[in-house]
């Protein structure tokens, strides 16, 4: 299961990055086309322009301004996908001693049909209180986001006068070691942030995205001109703040929650789940009287 999680977490950093380049195409100019660009990419465009040139600010202040819009557009959703999060999180830290020894029971089978029970019993368990392996998060808020990012990815990249521009010292069409730094940084304290309050062994499950996560913003800076970098800088310090939202006022109600529930209703590990061996056990151990019981008849002829 452990190891489920986290090809699964892994899996949905990796494609998160990779959508943001794969959901709006180049025409055969080289400038971004397609729905999501006309729709929602395009008038991002024309906002960092209207802020850059209309109003003096520079195309860095417009990338930010429209950086910062967007993230608090999509806040709620960001918001509602940590508050799911949460509640299968907290729900899991009390079914610990429920779930627990049906996982080392699936580790520790001996045998596949033994394997099977265990998985049975403990995908039960997760079912009667409302848990899942993949921790809540659900696919639509995340479907909904996503256009978004990549929109403003491309936004970044591809609005006329932002190669040619410069934001405090640094070329916004070339790359910028400063902003590869700053953007790793804040999307590793994003992370730590993220570890808060968990335990040693779900620390260790997430410790490879904690990694991962900014090493791939590093990596994808590396190749984007500082304009694109920027942005990721700004929406790593935005994560920072919707985490500390999640950690400091999100957790704790929900912690308060699930505490008032489970003590109205202490969660019981289901009755098939205490054994689920015997099953097996007997079916072998049933022939073996059967023939025993035919080997003394024969005798007594």
């Amino acid at each position: 299961m452990k190891k489920i999680n986290r090809v699964l977490l892994s899996g949905f950093a990796l494609s998160s990055l990779l959508f943001l380049s794969g959901c709006v195409s180049l025409d055969k100019n080289g400038d971004p086309a397609g729905i999501i660009w006309d729709f929602i990419g395009q008038p991002m465009a024309n906002i960092i322009t209207f802020f850059a040139e209309n109003q003096g600010m520079g195309f860095g202040v417009g990338i930010i301004i429209v950086t910062l819009l967007v993230r608090f557009l999509i806040l709620p959703l960001g918001l509602y996908q940590s508050w799911k999060a949460s509640i299968q999180s907290e729900k899991m830290h009390y079914l610990k001693p429920i779930l627990g020894p049906l996982q080392e029971k699936m580790k520790n089978a001996g045998t596949q049909a033994e394997q099977v029970a265990a998985q049975q019993a403990y995908f039960a368990a997760q079912k009667e209180y409302g848990v899942s392996m993949f921790g809540g998060m659900g696919c639509l808020p995340l479907l909904i986001q996503m256009p978004f990012f990549s929109a403003l990815f491309f936004a970044a990249r591809y609005t006329k006068g932002i190669a040619e521009s410069n934001f405090l010292g640094i070329n916004l069409g070339g790359r910028s070691l400063i902003l590869i730094a700053l953007a790793g940084l804040f999307y590793f304290a994003q992370s730590l942030l993220m570890q808060v309050g968990m335990d040693e062994e779900q620390k260790k499950q997430s410790r490879s995205i904690m990694l991962m996560n900014p090493l791939m913003i590093m990596f994808f800076s590396w190749s984007s001109p500082a304009g694109v970098t920027l942005y990721w800088v700004i929406g790593g310090i935005f994560g920072i703040v919707q985490q500390a939202i999640t950690n400091f006022i999100i957790k704790p109600k929900i912690r308060k929650q699930i505490e008032e529930e489970f003590a109205a209703n202490p969660p019981k590990a289901p009755s098939f789940a205490k054994d689920v061996t015997p099953k097996a056990s007997s079916a072998i151990q049933e022939p073996k009287k059967k023939n025993n019981r035919n080997a003394g008849k024969q005798k007594s002829k």
